[in-house]
Formats: C-alpha cells, structure tokens, sequence
C-alpha cells in the first residue's frame, strides 16, 4: 500500500486486518484464516490485492495464513463472488484509511517518507504488478485521511 508508516517505530511487517466495524488488526505472527472466521461467522476474508471494480470478489482460503504486508477485510458473506462496485471499493477505501490513520500509519505517495495528512480527500490509486496483464493488481492509499 505504498511507501506506509508508523508515528511508532515498527520494524515487523504486519499482516493487516480491516474488521466490518472499521477496527483494525495487527498480526506479526501467521495466523489462519479459519482463525479469524471462528470470530466472524458470518463474514469471509479477502486479500486487497484481489479486489478489482466489476469484478467478483473472491475468498481467501481458511487454511492460508495472512501474509505479512497485505491488507484484508473482513466482508459479509452476501458479498462473496459478487461484482465489486465503485460505490462498495469506495467506503472500503475510507474505512481503511480511517483504520489506518486512527492505528498510527500514514501513507505517502510512492516512494516518498511517510507522513500525516491532516485533510483532503481519500483517492486510491490502482498499480498493475507483474506483466502481461496476469499480475495481481493492488491499490495504494495517496493520502491517509479525510476532512470530516
């Protein structure tokens, strides 16, 4: 998600956890997707990095860890294998930059220091990796919070 940082020191990379009440989870040590299922029955977990407009959005598999440095949410099952709307990737955009921002990160642009932004608007930017078009795609915050 960029060039993100912490107002704290941190040295370990994070999986990242965006629960549906807008909590956010660390986890420096692997934990099972089941895991965090047990807590939500109700819900699926899936990668941001697989998120895309108009398309379906996919689960990731209980018995996979989450991997340090990749964002998930936490979405209710009526989602599952649905097409993404703008209108959903945009409140989901939000409600990680708010996450985000309360926990301490903040994002800069690529490349740049991190830094608090203390308005403005939330725009997500899409970055293809990979070639071919066969790369996963991935979005990145350019700024970490919006003016209330």
């Amino acid at each position: 998600m960029g060039a993100c940082s912490s107002s704290e020191s941190r040295r370990t990379e994070t999986a990242k956890l965006i629960l549906p009440d807008g909590t956010l989870q660390e986890f420096s040590s692997p934990v099972k997707v089941w895991q965090i299922l047990q807590k939500n029955p109700t819900s699926f977990v899936c990668n941001s990095d697989d998120m895309d407009f108009d398309d379906a959005i996919i689960a990731v598999g209980g018995s996979e860890d989450l991997r340090p440095g990749e964002l998930y949410f936490v979405l209710p099952l009526t989602w599952l294998n649905h097409p993404l709307r703008a209108e959903q990737m945009a409140a989901l955009a939000v409600k990680a930059s708010s996450a985000l921002t309360k926990s301490g990160w903040s994002c800069g642009g690529e490349g740049e220091e991190g830094r608090k932004i203390s308005g403005g608007e939330c725009r997500v930017k899409r970055v293809r990796r990979g070639c071919g078009g066969k790369g996963r795609r991935k979005f990145t915050v350019e700024l970490s919070s919006i003016a209330e």
